[in-house]
């Protein structure tokens, strides 16, 4: 008899059953129908000998110092700073867009962040109500810029244009009237020095956690008893699509080993025209500071199955998730939490804060 079925071995099942084992003191099974931990942010090495994030890039970053504290127990950091460029039919520009990129794309010399901001400026598209993403965007830059740096990325990436998506999508990247070319702006911006994997192995050491891999949950309510579920799975999944499923996009992963110590100057290229089917390609060695002689790179080509990796926010998405809420809020002892459960673009460090607070909300239930 467990007191907690945690199902999926992700950030958000995994610190809920490390809290629950080790400040309740509740015996907690943990399973995940994967044959690894750490869910998409799992690492491994490969057979060229490179440390790879299997499912993408996973750049940790965040300003909360409780998220920072919590995951500091489980791992030491390396200082990582991400940066990103974007290739428009060969040519490399600097993304976010900031004075940088300006310059560059309209053969400018701008200097100062004044300078820059008034140029921004007089390119803004007058878009109210700000309906959707390309609204958002052309709000911001102009429709120029957003011909170029967001249009085709991002129909790639969702299968959808901008315009059909909300405008939170877009709304997650940053101008700059800078030359500030960090991905990020977090004043925690580190890598776990050893690798994701090993993060979660610590997590998940404890006396009163057991841990079973390839196990999915409808097989596991059979073998096992358990007083109370924490489902961070795919909302819909759980309720056997009874409303219909809901949206995710899903990535197809193209790994490449190549004889030579570096193929690009950053992690993270994006490929912003539509000219080239994938989206991005990541170099892994930049992201973890291994040193080798040869190196593996991902091109990233989106599509609709597969895993579910982005939940797609749009209206109808979001009105079919609040049905699967609605329903499992009136349900006794199960608890939802993480990216599928709440279908929720959640970052990293946005998923651990979740989870450190829905611990502290239901706690006194378990």
């Amino acid at each position: 008899m467990y007191d907690v079925l945690v199902v999926g071995a992700g950030f958000a099942g995994s610190i809920l059953a490390e809290r629950i084992a080790s400040q309740l003191n509740k015996k907690v099974l943990v399973i995940d129908r994967r044959n690894h931990i750490a869910g998409n942010s799992y690492d491994e090495i490969d057979k060229n000998g490179i440390l790879i994030h299997k499912y993408g890039p996973h750049i940790f970053h965040t300003n909360s110092k409780i998220v920072s504290d919590y995951l500091s127990a489980f791992t030491e950091w390396r200082f990582y700073e991400h940066k990103v460029l974007a290739s428009n039919h060969g040519v490399l520009y600097p993304i976010p867009i900031n004075r940088m990129t300006i310059n560059k794309f309209y053969n400018l010399d701008l200097v100062t962040d004044k300078e820059t901001r008034d140029f921004i400026n007089s390119l803004k598209g007058k878009a109210y109500p700000i309906l959707n993403s390309e609204d958002y965007v052309i709000s911001q830059v102009g429709s120029e810029l957003f011909e170029t740096f967001f249009k085709h990325y991002t129909e790639k990436q969702w299968g959808v244009e901008a315009k059909e998506l909300a405008p939170s999508v877009c709304g997650r990247i940053p101008i700059r009237y800078n030359d500030d070319c960090r991905y990020f702006s977090d004043s925690f911006q580190f890598m776990p020095k050893d690798g994701y994997t090993k993060m979660f192995e610590k997590i998940l050491t404890h006396k009163n956690i057991h841990l079973e891999l390839n196990l999915d949950y409808k097989t596991a309510a059979k073998m096992y008893d358990f007083r109370n579920i924490i489902f961070t799975g795919p909302i819909d999944n759980f309720f056997d699509y009874e409303y219909g499923r809901l949206q995710y996009r899903s990535i197809r992963f193209e790994f490449v080993n190549i004889k030579s110590e570096q193929f690009q100057p950053v992690a993270q290229i994006n490929y912003v025209s539509d000219d080239v089917p994938f989206t991005r390609v990541i170099e892994h060695k930049h992201l973890t500071g291994q040193k080798a002689e040869s190196t593996t790179i991902t091109r990233e080509y989106p599509l609709y199955d597969g895993e579910p990796f982005y939940p797609i926010p749009n209206e109808k998405n979001r009105t079919l998730y609040l049905k699967y809420k609605e329903k499992a809020l009136s349900l006794h002892n199960v608890f939802f939490c993480g990216r599928l459960a709440e279908y929720q673009y959640f970052n990293m460090d946005q998923v651990t804060a979740n989870a450190l607070k829905f611990f502290n909300q239901i706690s006194s239930k378990l």
